[in-house]
């Protein structure tokens, strides 16, 4: 695998390091013989005027002993200073050597004294998104009232301290590892990153490109607070297992967003194996999603999203806009349509009672990521199935609309999960118009509410209530119409998002 763009150096106890050209070298305190030298020369220079200068103060005697020779006795107080230098500076060469080898030893002890913790906690497995989470569970997070949550190394928190992490399992996290150290005692052998490293952690997977998503916006919102700092390189884990690929979507998205395409970090380079410490200058971590955040913080983040998607997509302005543009967004297979041409023709009648109104029906399967930018940018009104697809409405304008469609059993079994797009639809600036659940479906032995149902009730198809449907949608329609009628007489414009370079 190639290298990320930056210095990776590497110590040992073993044998003398040679640091390349622009590499920084992080070593324990050592040994100087030139030092002590230097500090030898100091002692007996300072002695040996100390006692010239008490020699000059100290009135001769006027004995006549004393008088005849004066050249023995001045020879005999220069035998007696260089005597006394001598053996000061011994002592005081003894003293720097005794405080070199306590320094080493200190330093010896503080590279041995890095603790490794799993990075997955089970004791923390029934509450991973609660408090500690299982992810690196002795740790904190920092958090500022409605700011992202998150940790970052070094910095006054971690006293100083950088990140170690240790192991690349991707099937059991608790066979990988983290740990705390300063920069002047790495673990022994440890391989140091430079640049900046964002650690990702997400409790399902970063294909699905809502929970990729989940996980990623945490460092959009880092990147606007830090002066949109750029990372050098990405390391992804699910549950403390290590990841090495994103979703194409969600991998274009941070492409958009922060300029040039992330370098996911797989922590195999040449030479260093499972059980070699990894270090970085700096490191950024995110375990709660966008937990804790308000929200006017996270529709700052999705304005900044779609206004890059947008501009790296080249489709920031688009001349043949509807004047209301309804888009049905399809899916294939599990949770759509049984019968997606009667539902076609419910929204194509209605809206072609509407002036202006264009319908168009699109399968988020067949389009490339800038292709679904471009079809939300068409589109006030998105009506689709629940289902990941619908994470693609934050690049319509903000108060655009969104109608969901459920099979039968979700209402009841499927818990917190079904609201997740009535949250991405306020974080995100949209207007969520509601649900339509399908009351006929497969049966269930069990009792409805019972969970086991949910395994038949999931991938569900949805069917249609041609009277509701019609209804529901000329609604949305007026109040639509009404809103960009109340818009046009503002002359209001979608204004671009200024902060980190989108224009």
């Amino acid at each position: 695998m190639t290298k990320a763009p930056s210095e990776i150096n590497r110590a040992s106890p073993n044998k003398p390091h040679h640091p390349k050209h622009n590499q920084r070298t992080l070593s324990p305190l050592s040994y100087s013989p030139k030092l002590s030298i230097f500090i030898l020369i100091i002692c007996v220079t300072l002695y040996i005027l100390f006692h010239i200068q008490h020699s000059l103060q100290t009135p001769p005697s006027l004995t006549a002993s004393s008088t005849s020779v004066p050249s023995r006795s001045l020879m005999q107080q220069w035998l007696k200073v260089i005597n006394n230098s001598l053996i000061t500076s011994t002592n005081c060469s003894s003293s720097t050597t005794t405080t070199d080898h306590q320094l080493d030893s200190m330093s010896h002890k503080l590279h041995k004294s890095v603790t490794f913790l799993p990075l997955k906690d089970i004791r923390y497995a029934h509450a991973a998104l609660e408090g500690r989470t299982w992810f690196m569970s002795s740790m904190y997070d920092t958090h500022q009232e409605g700011e992202v949550q998150y940790q970052q190394f070094p910095s006054e928190s971690s006293d100083g301290r950088l990140l170690c992490l240790k192991g690349r399992d991707n099937h059991d996290g608790s066979w990988n590892s983290y740990a705390l150290a300063w920069p002047e005692a790495l673990p022994f052998n440890a391989t140091f990153m430079k640049g900046l490293t964002f650690v990702s952690y997400n409790h399902y997977n970063y294909e699905n490109i809502w929970h990729g998503l989940s996980a990623m916006v945490p460092f959009v919102a880092w990147h606007i607070k830090a002066n949109c700092s750029i990372p050098t390189r990405w390391i992804l884990y699910h549950w403390g297992e290590l990841r090495l690929n994103m979703g194409v979507w969600l991998k274009t998205l941070m492409e958009a967003t922060f300029d040039e395409p992330p370098y996911i970090e797989a922590l195999d380079y040449d030479g260093v194996d499972e059980g070699v410490p990894v270090c970085f200058e700096e490191a950024v971590i995110m375990r709660h999603n966008e937990g804790g955040m308000s929200r006017k913080k996270r529709m700052e983040v999705y304005d900044l999203m779609r206004c890059k998607a947008r501009a790296y997509c080249n489709v920031t302005l688009i001349h043949d806009r509807p004047a209301i543009g309804m888009t049905l967004f399809m899916r294939a297979g599990a949770r759509s349509f049984r019968n997606e041409t009667s539902v076609v023709e419910i929204f194509q009648k209605q809206c072609a009672k509407v002036d202006g109104c264009r319908l168009m029906v699109a399968h988020s399967n067949n389009l490339s990521f800038c292709e679904q930018v471009k079809v939300m940018g068409l589109t006030d009104i998105l009506a689709s199935p629940h289902g990941a697809q619908l994470t693609n409405m934050f690049f319509m304008d903000k108060n655009s609309s969104v109608m969901e469609f459920f099979p039968k059993g979700w209402l009841k079994v499927a818990g917190i999960g079904q609201y997740v797009y009535h949250w991405i639809a306020s974080w995100a600036g949209m207007k969520h118009q509601g649900a339509w659940r399908d009351p006929n479906g497969d049966e269930c032995t069990y009792p409805e509410d019972d969970r086991r149902c949910m395994s038949i009730f999931k991938d569900g198809r949805i069917g249609y209530n041609e009277t509701y449907f019609a209804e529901w949608a000329r609604n949305v329609l007026d109040e639509v119409k009404t809103r960009k009628k109340h818009e046009a007489s503002k002359n209001t414009t979608t204004s671009s998002f200024i902060g980190c370079a989108c224009t």
